[in-house]
């Protein structure tokens, strides 16, 4: 008999540390112990499964055999086994009779009249509970992998529902410019080409990341991919500092982000009533305020989405003041400045038109009233982008 006891112990102690079910735990605990059996008594072709009532402390083995006929395996003797050639490449074959694994339908059908081809039958084996070292080792080394296995699924399901949101994490370590995060359960990594560029990351810093994706490696931890250059890493904080956002009363439409410099976003109001952009701000700039200081102070410009391209363009250039915006054929826009604004409409290097064209997807071209003919230093801005889906587009978006 089992000491229950200690092994009950053992079993919630494990469960708690790895965060698992205690179920999962048995299953691993008795899938060793079929090892163990099957090592010291049995076959190595066998299928052997155990079953232990945590209960009462009984044990109970058995062999697990396969129904078959001859269409379903290749029956050989010993003489044609060893001659036969390995199977070329591509060659399929039907797997070759085990009576360890196997067994006839005929003889099936006399133990069990209800047996059916593919059915698998059960035979008792005798209780055994004094295993040798080499089967105690192998023991060891099914319940440490199967705990691994099953810790593996439960961080993936755990993480899996989590890709697109938020996740806090402390920084455990940098290598190579990538930021290895502690996310408790799991490890997360944040590649050199998604930090925001310019940010220093501190050990033992607390951070919020953007979840990309997560990752499964045959044999490894789930790889749970973070970001904090993500366009949708601002909107997702705009979703925990704005109420109206969360409760779908306001919409991010559309978002364009170069990291660490500026980001543009669309935002539109399903309810009458409610100012999109004012729900954004926050009384005294407090809510973009939380969000800008969250981003290393990245400045943020909060336009209101329109239907009319004219109007979006228009506002998508803030805070320059457009005078007026013709639309042309093939998404391209011709946009009217007073000279005083030329210089704010296209930015620094262009970055604010540049931003405007990955927000609204047209093409734009800024020009000067006084001097429409004239074309300004950097061309039509966002030819690149025109005719395509922005990757900047917030998930919400178009």
């Amino acid at each position: 008999m089992l000491d229950l006891k200690s092994l009950n112990w053992a079993v919630k102690q494990i469960a708690e540390e790895k965060g698992l079910a205690e179920d999962q735990v048995a299953e691993a605990v008795e899938s060793a112990i079929a090892a163990a059996y099957k090592k010291e008594y049995c076959k190595k072709g066998e299928v052997v499964k155990a079953k232990l009532d945590l209960k009462s402390g009984d044990l109970k083995f058995w062999k697990i055999k396969t129904v078959v006929d001859e269409s379903m395996v290749r029956i050989l003797t010993d003489e044609e086994a060893a001659a036969e050639e390995p199977p070329k490449e591509g060659e399929e074959r039907l797997p070759r009779y085990n009576p360890d694994r196997h067994i006839l339908i005929d003889e099936a059908k006399a133990t069990d009249p209800n047996a059916n081809l593919g059915d698998e039958l059960q035979f008792e084996l005798e209780v055994h509970q004094d295993f040798g070292r080499i089967a105690a080792q192998t023991a060891k080394q099914v319940i440490l992998q199967k705990i691994r296995e099953a810790e593996r699924d439960s961080i993936k399901k755990e993480f899996i529902n989590k890709e697109g949101e938020i996740i806090s994490g402390v920084i455990q370590r940098i290598e190579r410019g990538n930021v290895f995060v502690d996310l408790g359960r799991a490890m997360g990594i944040m590649f050199f080409n998604e930090a925001i560029p310019g940010e220093r990351y501190r050990i033992s810093e607390r951070l919020r990341f953007y979840v990309v994706a997560v990752q499964e490696e045959e044999g490894k931890r789930p790889g749970i991919i973070l970001s904090r250059s993500h366009p949708n890493f601002v909107s997702k904080l705009f979703e925990l500092e704005v109420p109206e956002i969360a409760e779908g009363l306001v919409e991010i439409k559309a978002i364009a982000r170069e990291a660490g410099n500026r980001t543009k976003i669309a935002v539109f109001s399903k309810e009458e009533g409610v100012d999109p952009i004012g729900a954004c701000v926050g009384q005294r700039g407090t809510r973009v305020m939380a969000v800008t200081n969250e981003l290393g102070n990245e400045k943020i410009d909060i336009i209101e989405w329109h239907e009319d391209p004219a109007k979006f363009i228009a506002a998508s250039l803030s805070p320059a003041k457009v005078i007026n915006v013709d639309i042309l054929p093939r998404r391209e826009a011709k946009v009217l400045v007073n000279d005083d604004q030329l210089s704010l409409a296209i930015g620094k290097d262009g970055q604010n038109a540049r931003l405007a064209a990955k927000l609204t997807g047209w093409k734009i071209d800024i020009r000067s009233q006084q001097n429409p003919d004239a074309v300004q230093e950097g061309g039509v801005y966002g030819e690149e982008a025109a005719g395509k889906d922005d990757s900047a587009k917030a998930e919400s978006g178009e």
